[in-house]
């Protein structure tokens, strides 16, 4: 995505899963992974835009991002909780760091007005500053969603419309207040010129998409899980409900069955991923079940994904799906 001119998102998401001792110490695994993955990107685009994705629910988010930090990122977006103190955390790591290499970008997810405020005002106040750009994720976003379920039948598009707007309002009023340009940028179903155009009318800066990179020839995932969104119909894409209270998007397959009768699929291990998890009382193991899918099953495993993966119907290059967005 970055060598074809885009910003390219790396997921800390348990992201040592495929190291050898991963099972044996995960967070040190991923902490060698943000490292390893982050330059094996740059690698590909020398001069391209490369950042991480970190959720603050995540065991050891801190240490993800400083680490994040010291790898070079050019942005970090986190959400998945609200990242008041990410400004801190990154003057910190940046202080043990040579002073010639600039800061990164700094963007919270946010998916209404009053979490946007509140990120917004307690940066003003304990941080002296605000976000750099700013990330909407609607209700049509893939993976966990920052929504109650009744939110999401209450939120149509026409309503959220509404809500895109106002976030927008509160980003130009701090960044007239900080006098600095604060991009915004919005997520959740686009997966089409015609989305991506419609994004762009509303007043946004910029788009972010995932799905449709899932079925490409870059995409290091599974040809099983490829093929889950190519196989997948309109009504195959559902929500289930994580192990930490959110709801999913997701493809349907036998997992999500299980799962949704009211099965429960006992975690073999725990590995420590997100915080306020009782793996005695969770459904699955959301690790095993993405890794399980991810790496080759993709029937026995948890398929994420955005609300357009249907549209999904052959493979293609990144560079093609960034060209079909905004030609």
């Amino acid at each position: 995505v970055a060598k074809a001119g885009g910003a390219g998102t790396i997921s800390a998401a348990q992201i040592g899963f495929l190291d050898p001792e991963f099972d044996k110490d995960p967070f040190e695994a991923n902490l060698r992974a943000i490292k390893s993955e982050f330059d094996k990107a740059r690698k590909i685009s020398k001069d391209g835009i490369i950042g991480f994705n970190i959720m603050v629910a995540m065991q050891h988010y801190e240490e993800y991002v400083r680490a994040g930090v010291k790898a070079g990122t050019d942005f970090l977006v986190c959400g998945a909780g609200l990242p008041v103190d990410l400004p801190k955390i990154v003057a910190n790591a940046m202080e043990e760091m040579d002073q010639s290499v600039e800061a990164p970008a700094l963007a919270p997810v946010v998916s209404t007005e009053k979490s946007a405020r509140v990120i917004f005002r307690y940066w003003e106040k304990k941080h002296h500053c605000a976000p750099d750009f700013v990330i909407i994720e609607g209700p049509l976003a893939g993976g966990h969603l920052g929504f109650a379920k009744d939110q999401l039948s209450y939120y149509t598009f026409d309503v959220y419309e509404k809500e895109v707007r106002n976030i927008i309002e509160v980003c130009r009023e701090y960044a007239a207040r900080f006098n600095k340009e604060i991009p915004v940028v919005l997520a959740g179903g686009i997966s089409t010129k015609e989305a991506a155009d419609h994004a762009f009318s509303l007043g946004v800066d910029a788009i972010q998409a995932a799905t449709r990179f899932v079925t490409t020839y870059e995409c290091d995932a599974s040809d099983a899980f490829k093929k889950a969104y190519l196989d997948a119909s309109k009504e195959d894409i559902i929500l289930i409900d994580s192990p930490v209270g959110l709801p999913g998007r997701a493809v349907r397959n036998k997992f999500s069955d299980t799962i949704m009768s009211g099965g429960r699929i006992a975690p073999v291990r725990c590995r420590g991923c997100l915080k306020n998890c009782r793996p005695d009382k969770i459904p699955y193991c959301i690790t095993d079940a993405l890794i399980t899918s991810v790496t080759g099953d993709a029937k026995n495993g948890l398929v994420f994904c955005g609300a357009d993966a249907w549209r999904c119907d052959h493979l293609e290059y990144a560079e093609d799906v960034i060209e079909s967005l905004l030609s």
